[in-house]
């Protein structure tokens, strides 16, 4: 697997045909985070499923209008990981089972020890066998989070990968994250302005003229929580994020 690369951004989305949001020229740094945030509905899962190529040839569809293109100049394609806003687990299948599905779906043999061990950290090994039909929401999501993890992949796209757990279990799951996405780019869509501050390297302002850059605090992500810089640092972006600034 090459090293992470630079994702360079310039254009907007359309659906049939009428623009989402204005031109967006971003560059998310290679090996840091980039977290974006934004109001419902000005389309920040939509402009990540553009960066994953998951948007149609409809044109009923979004469509990215514009280049996104690598640092290095190879493909995206098949070096991207991506979770969805919803966790997309198969009821049919078992934790463990839903966990290894990429290397299964490819034909290749998953790496069960691993598997085990990722399912130890997201706090879900007593429940491996179980189908996840019988389990909870933020359990269900911890899931996908852990098959996202699997997939090993420089380039990680996770559109609120922590919205359906509790507030230790957040921080757990933020921590377990930022470790092992370690020096790959990843793309974060979140709500949380606090969830924004403790991981982005870079954040991104996303707004129907398009997006601007909010300055993170100087120390490495992730911040301490409690720390009064990132207590400053969210507050001013939740009062920007309300037009109150």
């Amino acid at each position: 697997m090459t090293g992470a690369p630079a994702i360079h951004l310039n254009g907007h989305v359309e659906i049939a045909g009428q623009p989402l949001f204005g031109t967006v020229d971003l560059t998310l740094p290679a090996g840091q985070w980039t977290c974006v945030l934004g109001r419902s509905g000005v389309g920040k899962s939509t402009l990540l499923r553009s960066v994953a190529g998951l948007n149609g040839d409809d044109a009923r569809c979004s469509q990215f209008r514009g280049s996104i293109e690598a640092s290095d100049g190879a493909e995206l394609s098949g070096r991207v990981s991506f979770m969805a806003q919803s966790d997309v687990v198969l009821p049919w299948l078992s934790v463990l089972e839903n966990i290894v599905l990429g290397p299964r779906l490819r034909g290749t043999s998953p790496d069960l020890e691993s598997a085990n061990e990722l399912l130890k950290r997201v706090g879900l090994a007593a429940h491996r066998h179980k189908k996840t039909s019988a389990l909870s929401g933020g359990m269900r999501q911890r899931v996908a989070l852990a098959r996202t993890l699997m997939e090993d992949r420089p380039i990680a796209l996770l559109d609120e990968p922590f919205s359906a757990l509790d507030a230790s279990t957040r921080a757990d799951m933020q921590d377990l994250s930022a470790q092992m996405l370690s020096g790959k780019t990843v793309l974060i869509v979140t709500h949380d302005p606090a969830e924004a501050v403790r991981l982005g390297h870079q954040i991104a302002v996303l707004t129907p003229e398009g997006a601007t850059l909010w300055q993170p605090p100087n120390a490495s992500p992730p911040r301490g929580q409690y720390a009064p810089e990132t207590i400053d640092c969210q507050a001013a972006l939740l009062a920007h994020l309300r037009g109150a600034v």
